[in-house]
């Protein structure tokens, strides 16, 4: 079976994890503010805290920003749950905007009439959650416009998207931002086995991710409420949680990092060469925003018309062919729990439209010409059935 995606593990990353097992800390050691720096120096970012998990991040971001009961977050409906579920652990409410049908991402002319009508019902959102999907950053500049118009704050999910760049910048640069968050999940484009970042160039932000992170707690004797009463003392000055990282992930993500531009190179040639296998194909290849260059995450492509039985037979045939493809994402408004808090089919059409027409074909470095040219061909027999 060729999966749709796949690790890459070399003797670097073996000899730094076995460095860290052999050395006096297995967590909360040096190997994590060194894994920190390393990423803040690939995204030119100014402050990066690492926990173990991208989910983790997105919920540290936005109880940061001081999302809770009454407020609003908004996101894409084509993601994967935890863009949207961050937003219910603070309390808040969450509602989604359509996306782009040539992009996949947040549809920057969706987002402005949804902000026209929020605004006249008293309904505006406190954050914005765009998503980079697949590795393509989002329109950026003109969700930033339209936030900023409105006082929002935007927390990029560029979970997909280290080593992407926008507008000539590193994703992760916040330019357009007040938090960026990335996942290094084993799929994803470097990995720490699990684990996510939440970066910023806001040093309160930075300062309230490392409270968030691990429980609450402080040794900051000038974030306590009175005198410490020693060395060993600590204060819990607010709820948090436990999301730290260990350093024996850490060690591998930093491994992994030094890698980052030869992935992201691979991938889109391997992105360029499916372009041109597929061209005469009635496939409908994924579109590409100039100003973006993404990491290609997920190579996604979508059937010429929403058809549920040919979109099964299709995927079946991949399937039984040794292609472990995918589908990313189910709209999260259609998920059951989402319908429960008011969400319907027909909500958001075009996100509904792409999750009848989308498959994620195989794209990892290590995916090689011959396993490509039978993706290719397994997909021209599945379409001919």
């Amino acid at each position: 079976m060729i999966p749709y995606g796949r690790q890459n593990i070399d003797k670097d990353d073996i000899d730094a994890v076995v460095e860290v097992l052999r050395s006096d800390f297995l967590t909360q050691g040096p190997a994590i503010p060194a894994f920190e720096e390393a990423v803040a120096k690939k995204v030119d970012a100014r402050y990066v805290s690492a926990v173990n998990s991208a989910t983790s991040a997105l919920h540290i971001s936005v109880a940061a920003l001081g999302l809770g009961p009454g407020d609003i977050l908004w996101t894409s409906p084509v993601t994967f749950v935890a863009s949207a579920n961050c937003a219910r652990y603070c309390g808040a409410d969450v509602d989604f905007v359509d996306i782009d049908p040539d992009t996949f991402n947040m549809c920057p002319k969706a987002l402005e009439q949804k902000l026209i009508e929020a605004e006249k019902s008293g309904s505006l959102p406190k954050i914005i959650v765009p998503v980079h999907m697949c590795g393509q950053s989002p329109d950026m500049r003109q969700i930033s416009k339209l936030a900023r118009s409105y006082g929002i704050k935007i927390v990029e999910d560029a979970s997909h998207a280290i080593g992407a760049s926008y507008d000539a910048a590193p994703v992760g640069s916040s330019q357009y931002s007040d938090i960026t968050v990335f996942s290094f999940h084993p799929v994803k484009i470097v990995t720490s086995g699990e684990g996510g970042v939440a970066v910023t160039n806001d040093p309160e932000i930075a300062s309230r991710f490392e409270l968030l992170r691990s429980h609450g707690i402080t040794r900051n004797s000038d974030l306590m409420t009175g005198a410490s009463d020693g060395p060993w003392y600590y204060q819990q000055i607010e709820l948090g949680w436990n999301y730290r990282i260990t350093d024996i992930q850490a060690a591998l993500g930093r491994s992994q990092l030094t890698r980052l531009e030869r992935f992201v190179e691979r991938r889109n040639a391997l992105a360029t060469e499916y372009d041109q296998l597929l061209k005469n194909s009635e496939i409908v290849l994924p579109g590409r925003d100039p100003l973006a260059r993404s990491s290609f995450h997920l190579y996604v492509v979508r059937l010429p018309k929403a058809d549920p039985k040919r979109h099964r037979s299709v995927f079946e045939s991949l399937r039984a062919s040794g292609i472990g493809v995918n589908l990313h994402y189910i709209p999260v408004h259609l998920q059951p729990y989402y319908q429960r808090l008011g969400f319907a089919s027909g909500d958001f059409p075009v996100a509904e439209d792409y999750y009848h027409r989308a498959i994620s074909i195989p794209l990892y470095p290590d995916l090689t010409e011959k396993q490509q040219d039978h993706v290719v061909k397994s997909l021209e027999v599945a379409l001919a059935l």
